[in-house]
């Protein structure tokens, strides 16, 4: 992702003497972008006494409107939906775009690819806080659960078929697993 330039600090420093050589070496930015924002200053006719007050994103608009601004194609899903679908049973993110772009397909929008999308879920999960982790302390506690759908096991000397649940305890700390069938 490409970063934003500091046009605020650039203008400040200009107005402090330094030169674009010299602000570019001292805020580790290429002379490209500390010619660029001169040039749109001059350009408008900005200097840092018009700045000084305004924050710097209003300063970036002033000097490169409508730059950083970006529509996306592609239908947007509802990932607060997506987040509780993930909470069933044998839901992964596979099947839930497969779903998305079965929808897209239907109402001719564009959909997003498997890997942009799963990449986008993560951002809404970071930004959200939809998940959170667990503190623990280790050995002090045990993660139990069934596990899947319910199964099938043939007994080869009978013949017989008996329904089977998986039971995994699981230490969260150390990832060590028991799985039982019962």
């Amino acid at each position: 992702m490409v970063r934003k330039i500091r046009a605020k600090l650039v203008l400040q420093l200009r107005a402090e003497g330094l030169s674009g050589r010299a602000i570019a070496a001292s805020q580790q930015m290429s002379r490209k972008s500390v010619t660029a924002v001169f040039e749109a200053a001059d350009a408008a006719g900005l200097s840092w006494d018009d700045v000084a007050e305004r924050s710097d994103d209003e300063v970036y608009e002033l000097l490169f409107p409508g730059r950083g601004e970006h529509e996306t194609v592609f239908a947007t899903p509802d990932w607060d939906q997506v987040h509780k679908e993930m909470a069933r049973v044998g839901v992964t993110l596979k099947l839930l775009h497969g779903e998305y772009s079965d929808s897209c397909a239907a109402e001719r929008v564009p959909a997003m690819g498997y890997d942009r999308f799963c990449k986008t879920y993560q951002r809404h999960v970071l930004v959200t806080g939809a998940s959170s982790r667990v503190g623990h302390k280790a050995g002090q506690s045990v993660e139990v659960d069934w596990s899947g759908p319910t199964m099938e096991l043939t007994n080869p000397a009978t013949g017989e078929v008996s329904k089977v649940y998986l039971f995994v305890a699981c230490l969260p700390f150390s990832r060590f697993a028991f799985v039982y069938p019962a």
